[in-house]
């Protein structure tokens, strides 16, 4: 298209509008309707967004409240975003347990990642998002390690805003556009802080004065990443015919064969995951003290999961994409190398700079 278009493409195979195109096909995974949803920018930068639009719908409130499951990148935002203001916002952090109880009548912003990136631990959004409510507080959801993978009801839980990643489970490829979520009753009364020309009313008539565009898209900015998008765009293809709910039910059947697996031919693990697959997302997490090297050891013979410090192995389902056979396969080959010790390898124990 670009061969052939050059800056014709964006009117002719709609590039301009692809942002928003993308983001409807991700809403009908999160349980948004048409409009609110926006594929743009990094899950960090949208994060940056919509906290700093939240703080201002909150304006007399101090407190940011999050868990000590959340991503680390979103707390850094956070903390980031607070010393900028500086007007005394608070970031505080708990417990994943502890959160209801720290919702009070200080708390501006409960920003949570709804499933936890360690060990798959999963937020109860809806009763969570009630409570910040009845206290007075604007609820944001990371949806990094939900969409795609477990069905969520945006609408239905009343969250206010939410991000997420294209990376993973919507499987948009390395460096794949994220998306952010903003409430329809919200759109009008907030704008980004990042004013770019994309969130303008009228961008192509270069005006000196900044008017944000009606709707989400005030929350867009630069020119669209227009190769990683269309990546994005095409790998949510799969989703079209396919209900969340088979999804997520193939989720539970194979991370339960997993760990029935691995803790029948493993005994050397520790489940760090919630037992009950009701209360965790597609992935499962086990705990070994040489985790990191016993990662690698799988990856070299084709088992790809990852490492979280400091000893966390996690493994990550996706169902379109996998088989119970490729599960058996997998514990087969870990629990070889486990009886073997054949991790136990300068190789495999040297940190590179992604775990």
């Amino acid at each position: 298209e670009w061969g052939t278009s050059l800056i014709r493409a964006w009117n002719t195979h709609s590039w301009i509008d692809l942002p928003a195109r993308t983001g409807d096909r991700i809403a009908r995974l999160i349980g948004a309707p048409a409009g609110s949803v926006v594929a743009c920018d990094s899950t960090s930068v949208n994060v940056f967004k919509v906290l700093s639009a939240a703080l201002s719908l909150r304006p007399g409130r101090k407190v940011v409240l999050s868990d000590n499951g959340n991503f680390p990148t979103d707390l850094y935002v956070a903390s980031g975003l607070a010393a900028l203001l500086d007007k005394g916002h608070e970031l505080k952090i708990v417990a994943p347990e502890e959160v209801e109880g720290a919702i009070t009548e200080d708390v501006a912003v409960m920003m949570l990642t709804q499933v936890d990136y360690r060990t798959g631990r999963v937020h109860d959004m809806a009763e969570l998002t009630r409570k910040a409510h009845e206290a007075g507080a604007i609820a944001i959801w990371d949806l990094a390690h939900s969409a795609g993978a477990i069905p969520v009801d945006l609408m239905g839980a009343g969250a206010d805003f939410a991000v997420g990643c294209g990376y993973k489970y919507l499987n948009g490829g390395p460096g794949a556009p994220a998306f952010l979520y903003v409430a329809p009753e919200h759109q009008d009364r907030v704008t980004s802080p990042l004013t770019g020309w994309m969130g303008h009313e009228a961008p192509f008539a270069f005006d000196l004065d900044y008017r944000p565009v009606s709707g989400v898209s005030r929350m867009t900015v630069g020119t669209p990443a227009i190769l990683a998008l269309s990546s994005l765009h095409a790998a949510l293809d799969v989703f079209a015919d396919v209900d969340m709910a088979d999804i997520r039910a193939k989720s539970i059947s194979l991370s339960e064969l997993f760990i029935a697996e691995v803790e029948a031919k493993c005994p050397q693990l520790t489940l760090a995951s919630p037992r009950d697959p009701s209360e965790r997302g597609s992935q499962v997490s086990f705990r070994f003290e040489e985790g990191y090297a016993v990662m690698q050891a799988l990856i070299a013979r084709g088992v790809i999961g990852d490492f979280r410090a400091p000893d966390v192995m996690r493994f990550g389902f996706t169902p379109l994409y996998l088989s119970h056979q490729d599960i058996v396969d997998a514990v087969s080959i870990l629990a070889e190398i486990l009886e073997t010790e054949s991790w136990n390898r300068p190789e495999f124990k040297t940190r590179a700079k992604v775990t």
